[in-house]
């Protein structure tokens, strides 16, 4: 199964097993997020309602991409300035895409409904 998820304002295909760099996130290394945010599922071809699916994944490590350049000149005005930049990003490790969700408030009501009797 796969997912279509949007994170740090970009979209990201993931499916269980796969390695994605995102825009920073909060936490440590080894600690568990759910990305909520899924805009498409599906499995092998077939497209799958997204609403309920979720995406969960570890934190492997926070680190920085490679540095970008900015070179600003004008001409024949003696004006150079170099700056550069590198953007902070999280490493994660998708472990499961899945309607956890669905299942967790369908099973919540039954167990409720069976301590009341």
């Amino acid at each position: 199964m796969f997912a279509v998820v949007r994170t740090g304002g970009k979209q990201y295909r993931v499916a269980a097993g796969d390695k994605i760099a995102v825009e920073k996130l909060a936490g440590e290394a080894g600690d568990k997020v759910t990305l909520g945010d899924v805009l498409l599922a599906g499995d092998g071809g077939e497209i799958k309602d997204a609403a309920g699916v979720v995406v969960s994944a570890e934190i492997i490590a926070q680190a920085k991409s490679e540095k970008v350049i900015v070179f600003k000149k004008r001409r024949r005005h003696n004006y150079r300035r170099k700056n550069g930049h590198r953007q902070q990003m999280t490493l994660l490790r998708i472990l499961a895409v899945g309607g956890e969700e669905k299942k967790a408030k369908k099973a919540a009501p039954k167990a409720a409904e069976a301590a009341a009797e």
